[in-house]
């Protein structure tokens, strides 16, 4: 089944009984590097009543409500999220009470609205998942594997020799088999490590 993420990072703004929603999805990596974006936008909106967010990151997907009653923000944002078969994706809802409560059920329209309208605007792109080869080659099959690597247009992370050169490519793994194959047609002896 496929996954995605976004492109890019897109900011919303909506009013909601005088109270201000800012709406904010973007693609992230893992749970730190979404930590660190819910602390910057802390400290660009010191002011705000609260900065809730939703994480879907594979094993490390989260939710906080920062405040607000409990599942009336973080819970509805995760599930837009899942609705949209996101990983790796971050949202935020800055807000800025405006002295109307809302009550627990116009909370979540407030919170799951402010998502599902960012992502209108956002751009989902497939996620493919990567993986890694350590190749150690004979210097002679060198330059036929480089001219495959090139024709194939999978990244070189890393080449280094000694009595073997060895290198690294990532590729998406899906093509992991069907890549040792062609490695070892043109180097039989070839040792190959995956890592996922």
């Amino acid at each position: 089944m496929a996954t995605f993420t976004l492109a890019a990072r897109v900011d919303i703004e909506l009013d909601i009984r005088k109270s201000r929603f800012i709406g904010i999805v973007m693609p992230v990596a893992d749970r730190a590097a979404a930590l660190h974006e819910i602390d910057r936008m802390r400290q660009a909106h010191p002011n705000a009543t609260h900065v809730c967010w939703a994480l879907m990151a594979g094993g490390q997907s989260g939710m906080s409500d920062d405040g607000e009653p409990s599942g009336t923000a973080g819970r509805p944002m995760l599930e837009v999220l899942r609705h949209h078969e996101l990983d790796g994706a971050l949202a935020m809802v800055v807000r800025y009470y405006g002295g109307i409560k809302l009550g627990a059920g116009g909370l979540v329209r407030a919170y799951t609205d402010a998502i599902a309208t960012a992502l209108k605007q956002a751009q989902r792109i497939e996620r493919v998942a990567m993986a890694e080869l350590d190749i150690g080659i004979s210097y002679a099959a060198e330059p036929q594997l480089r001219h495959w690597l090139a024709q194939h247009k999978y990244q070189l992370l890393d080449s280094r020799h000694d009595t073997l050169v060895h290198l690294l490519l990532r590729l998406p793994a899906a093509d992991l088999d069907q890549a040792e194959e062609a490695i070892r047609r043109v180097a039989s002896n070839a040792s190959i490590k995956r890592s996922i």
